[in-house]
């Protein structure tokens, strides 16, 4: 399993590398995730040991089972909460992790800002953008994107880095990493959170700056 997942984040590596240069876009400016969700620490710890240092989870108490122990190992881990947020789970993820990707509605949002003033810390944050506007997807409609990153900013003195959006499993992704790369110049922010295991190179050759693999380095989740 060690050799396989070595093996699995040096090809992903490459794969985003030539697709970024592929573009003339530098590949340094594409940042890996590597989706350690449902994974216990025997199977994160490979990836960590061929120096992976950028992990997303989707959930807050699976992620505080398992990554303060891993973290003490590898103290220089950015962990990202890359699944929904309940507001009264705001402080526990302010404490554990260093990115959110998934700012939805303004209740989130000032409890992330409150829990960050008081704990002193400052996240990276995305904005969440519900790009197919599915009625069973979190994320603020696309034609709130601006409104609600600005609110963000002037009312509770948030920086928000960039947008994320997760496309519907049935249509192009292309037309919705094109579409999130437009809401975030609408918006005035610079970072697209964007691409998983089947579409990643897609989404950096349309703009991501952070892409989000989970099951194409660790497997098949059981």
């Amino acid at each position: 399993m060690v050799d396989i997942q070595a093996s699995r984040l040096a090809g992903i590596k490459t794969r985003i590398m030539a697709a970024a240069r592929g573009i003339g876009r530098d590949p340094a400016g594409v940042h890996l995730i590597a989706v350690s969700k449902t994974f216990d620490a025997p199977d994160i710890v490979p990836v960590l040991d061929e120096g992976q240092r950028l992990f997303g989870e989707n959930r807050v108490q699976e992620a505080k089972g398992k990554w303060p122990a891993l973290r003490e190992r590898y103290p220089d881990v950015e962990l990202h909460l890359i699944g929904p947020l309940q507001s009264n789970k705001a402080r526990e993820a302010v404490a554990l992790f260093d990115a959110i990707h998934t700012i939805d509605r303004p209740k989130i949002a000032r409890a992330i800002a409150e829990e960050m003033a008081r704990a002193g810390k400052k996240l990276k944050l995305f904005v969440e953008v519900n790009s197919g506007e599915e009625s069973q997807k979190a994320g603020v409609m696309p034609k709130e994107a601006a409104a609600f990153v600005a609110m963000c900013r002037d009312e509770l003195k948030l920086e928000i880095a960039g947008l994320m959006c997760i496309p519907p499993v049935d249509e192009e992704p292309a037309v919705h990493f094109a579409f999130l790369a437009k809401l975030a110049r609408e918006a005035g922010v610079k970072e697209l959170s964007m691409g998983m295991s089947a579409d990643f190179e897609t989404a950096v050759e349309l703009g991501a700056t952070y892409v989000r693999v989970g099951s194409a380095i660790f497997g098949v989740r059981g």
